[in-house]
């Protein structure tokens, strides 16, 4: 025998439920569409480099660039020396164009120009 106390209860439940699939999908709808992965690194560009720049601005290459990891194919496994299950491609910010300068007694590099290019490592 159903009475109308718990048809009432099961409407109200039924509601709830409704109200609260309504509100999720309203906040992931909201939520932005924004691609994350290089969140926290701005772009490849010219900025002062704050630490140089006593008598006049020098300007240095700062940002991020395209960088990913896949693993490696078995064909290209077969021909290292060490095999690695991981490779990895990167490209960094880089002067395209540059001068020397001197600040305080220091050669220093002032950078002109900015692209994403070939990553160079310098040892001290």
């Amino acid at each position: 025998m159903v009475t109308a106390a718990t048809t009432m209860g099961s409407l109200k439940s039924a509601g709830l439920s409704l109200l609260m699939l309504s509100f999720l999908l309203y906040i992931a709808d909201s939520y932005p569409n924004m691609d994350f992965s290089n969140m926290g690194c701005e772009e490849c560009t010219l900025r002062k480099n704050n630490v140089f720049s006593r008598d006049r601005p020098v300007y240095q290459c700062m940002g991020c660039c395209f960088s990913r990891a896949y693993p490696t194919p078995l064909k290209a496994r077969k021909t290292m020396t060490i095999p690695k299950n991981i490779t990895s491609e990167a490209t960094c910010c880089v002067a395209k164009h540059s001068y020397e300068t001197e600040v305080a007694g220091i050669r220093v590099r002032n950078h002109t120009d900015c692209h994403c290019s070939t990553c160079y490592f310098h040892k001290i």
